[in-house]
């Protein structure tokens, strides 16, 4: 009689093999981002599409977000498509240009290892945009919620992991289809050169989180009314889903490791699956139950990585998610507020030094602090203000001189206790 893995049947001690194989493969995953040349920063902006009088601009539609990129693709001439040709992306070497749930438009790009060099990127690109948007009247904006109509009725662009997500996630709360369809964000990225760089820059930028989606707050609008709070992102993330947002489980504790990031990963629901029929099938088993029998290839590992969204997230690099879409020049603040911060080791240093005893319960207690009161907040026993001008601060010291002017706009916020949603509110 053959064995019980000639008959397809794996023994207990074959599956811990291929698990610890797959947390091994997730490992060195997050271990092959580490570079002696860290320093330079990813960014991504997110713009909502609307008419001039605000309404939503859908994928489908006559002058729509796909027309849009098929008017892009003369200067990103790289195309994505899904199974059934629909264009879900256009890129040119450095720059790509998707397409979130609702159509959102987001352009990624970098690295860069000056913020001159983003801000030119950018700035063209918006031109570009402008010149496609302007003569069908449209416009792109970067706020972090529409600014007009409810989520449920933005239409999910034809993407099948999306109809997927939206099902999981709409099953769980209504947050989950607030974030898809109604949200926009700002993401920086930044690089790490050892496995303490990376978990000691995770930590800080956890920590941070609260305060940054306070500097960063632009959301003046939430489901077509004024927002009745500050950070209403935060309170979307808070409760979209618990398995696969906010703080990872016990990184703010110094012994946690890769691996037990690796686990976090593997033992979460998956939402999809691939299936070679339809691409992607839906599924709520885990990670862990989907590849008890197979070794995970990297490109499964990248997928892996992808459905998680936590405000602070490791792939090859270190995603900081938390910011509302901003107009560019906050963008290139916030960039600069990240860089000065995160690529400076005596800011590094101070900040591990001012933030060792946050853990994750007081990061929670510091983001309904900061929806409850705003700038009148305490957040970890100290004003909120203390900590806004401390990381102004820091953050000059740790740019050259050439790129201090960058933080200008934020920083004007920050001294006037402000942000761009309130300035919405008084300009209303």
């Amino acid at each position: 009689m053959g064995s019980q893995e000639d008959k397809g049947i794996l023994s207990d001690a074959e599956k811990q093999r291929i698990y610890e194989h797959n947390i091994q493969a997730i490992v060195e995953f997050f271990e092959s981002g580490i570079t002696n040349d860290a320093g330079a920063l990813g960014i991504e902006l997110e713009h909502t599409l609307t008419k001039k009088d605000l309404s939503p601009v859908s994928y489908s539609e006559e002058h729509g977000v796909e027309w849009v990129l098929e008017e892009l693709k003369t200067h990103y001439p790289q195309e994505t498509r899904d199974p059934d040709g629909s264009l879900l992306g256009v890129a040119r070497p450095g720059e790509a240009v998707t397409i979130e749930p609702a159509a959102q438009l987001e352009l990624s790009a970098g690295p860069f290892h000056s913020l001159c060099e983003a801000e030119q990127t950018f700035t063209a690109f918006e031109n570009t945009l402008t010149q496609i948007l302007e003569p069908q009247g449209m416009q792109a904006l970067t706020v972090g919620y529409h600014p007009s109509s409810k989520a449920e009725d933005l239409e999910l662009i034809p993407k099948r992991r999306y109809k997927f997500m939206n099902l999981y996630l709409g099953g769980k709360s209504p947050y989950g289809v607030y974030m898809m369809r109604g949200s926009a964000s700002t993401q920086i990225s930044i690089d790490y050169s050892s496995t303490q760089d990376c978990l000691r820059k995770l930590r800080i930028a956890f920590a941070l989180v609260p305060i940054l989606s306070l500097i960063c707050d632009n959301s003046p609008v939430f489901e077509g009314k004024p927002s009745e709070h500050p950070l209403v992102r935060t309170e979307i993330w808070r409760y979209c889903d618990p398995d696969r947002c906010g703080v990872v489980p016990g990184i703010m504790k110094t012994n946690f490791t890769l691996r037990d990031y690796a686990e976090y990963l593997l033992n979460a629901p998956a939402i999809l699956k691939p299936c070679k029929k339809e691409q992607w099938c839906y599924t709520e088993r885990t990670f862990k139950e989907i590849y008890e029998d197979k070794e995970i290839s990297r490109a499964e590992v990248e997928h892996i990585t992808s459905m998680f969204f936590t405000d602070v997230r490791l792939k090859t690099y270190i995603e900081i998610r938390p910011a509302d879409a901003l107009p560019i020049p906050y963008t290139l603040a916030y960039a600069a507020l990240i860089k000065g911060l995160f690529y400076n080791n005596d800011n590094l240093a101070t900040l591990e030094n001012l933030l060792a005893h946050v853990d994750a319960a007081d990061i929670e207690a510091a983001k309904t602090e900061l929806m409850m009161h705003g700038y009148e907040a305490q957040v970890y026993n100290k004003e909120v203000t203390f900590w806004t001008d401390e990381l102004m601060k820091l953050a000059k010291t740790g740019l050259t001189a050439e790129e201090q002017h960058y933080l200008e706009p934020l920083s004007a916020l920050v001294a006037k206790r402000q942000t761009l949603a309130q300035v919405s509110h008084q300009a209303d």
